[in-house]
């Protein structure tokens, strides 16, 4: 097995304001994998307003596990040995795409099918960053034009406070309204309690389907008091990382997001739909500004979720690979062999 790694600077097409930064974009290390004569490839999303893994550290980490020997080991014993020697989750998402992707082209098989699935059929959301109402009344018929996507999650918890994210929500709603789009909610962790409570009967009151993440990750605690009598379903995406973060989230949420770049990729993502459905939590798969490769990895496993937010590329000013289409709102990834993505110039 002989490993191959690319970089590449990724520009986003509208910066994405959430609760914590804004992302303008990102470069991303695209893996290669070569065994039997047969390459496939994975994808380490950079884009983040923390400071955490990035192109170099995510090289760094998987030609390190490399060196301790890979040959003859199986998909899931490489994840395993790369969480027990410390990769990252986004490199370890990356070769873990990448090995599934080989996989598949050694099969001769779209990978959903290698996973005894079938093609997703839950259209997407797309994403709208916090903005001013002016900003969003000129981006949310763009995106929803351009994209032909038939559903919105809008980012709220601004630092600006509640008031702000009323006004924004209110634009976004009403520049919205044209398309006749359900609306989503993502928090991402930018409302205390409080806030959370107000927002989540004011948002139900306006037609949302859902909020994600509205509090804090390390608040989980004040989750049980928010999930009572709640208005409006709950997901969490922050908080969930890893199966082993579902037992404890049961009976406090309505449902978990799960990232191939937060969970280090296809392998645990799989554990994380068993370990929701098995506490009866639903499931949601979302992207970290992932490119067409890391996206089509998602929507292989994309029969599995009952939502969806894989659309990272949709908003991307430079993607230099290809591979799934938005088919009436639904990612559908390409009936090839593999997840079905892969650079153009190849």
């Amino acid at each position: 097995m002989e490993l191959g790694f690319r970089r590449v600077y990724l520009t986003k097409r509208h910066p994405l304001e959430i609760s914590r930064g804004v992302i303008t974009g990102s470069e991303n290390l695209f893996v290669f994998v070569t065994a039997e004569g047969v390459t496939g490839v994975g994808e380490l999303a950079a884009a983040t307003t923390e400071a955490g893994e990035t192109a170099a550290s995510g090289e760094a980490d998987l030609t390190r596990l490399a060196e301790s020997g890979l040959a003859g080991c199986s998909i899931h014993d490489i994840w395993q040995r790369g969480r027990d020697m410390g990769v990252g989750p986004r490199a370890l998402a990356a070769l873990d795409m990448a090995l599934w992707d080989h996989l598949g082209k050694v099969c001769g098989q779209p990978l959903y099918r290698v996973l005894g699935l079938g093609k997703p059929t839950v259209a997407t959301s797309v994403t709208i960053g916090i903005g001013s109402p002016e900003v969003v009344r000129e981006r949310v018929p763009e995106i929803l034009s351009r994209t032909g996507a038939r559903s919105l999650k809008i980012k709220l918890g601004s630092p600006k406070g509640i008031e702000s994210d009323k006004a924004n929500f209110l634009a976004v709603k009403e520049a919205a309204e044209p398309f006749g789009v359900p609306m989503r909610v993502d928090a991402n962790g930018g409302w205390d309690l409080a806030g959370a409570l107000e927002m989540n009967r004011w948002l139900a009151e306006r037609g949302v389907g859902y909020v994600e993440q509205p509090l804090p990750r390390g608040t989980e605690d004040q989750l049980p008091e928010l999930f009572e009598n709640r208005p409006l379903p709950i997901f969490v995406d922050e908080s969930c990382h890893f199966a082993s973060d579902v037992p404890g989230l049961a009976g406090k949420v309505d449902g978990v997001n799960l990232k191939l770049m937060k969970c280090g990729g296809i392998t645990e993502a799989l554990r994380i739909v068993a370990a929701a459905r098995a506490h009866g939590l639903k499931t949601m798969i979302g992207c970290m500004g992932e490119s067409h490769v890391a996206i089509s990895a998602g929507a292989s496993i994309g029969a599995l979720i009952d939502y969806i937010d894989l659309d990272s590329h949709l908003n991307l000013a430079d993607d230099p690979t290809s591979g799934s289409s938005l088919v009436e709102g639904v990612v559908i990834p390409r009936e090839a062999p593999g997840h079905g993505a892969g650079f153009d110039d190849a």
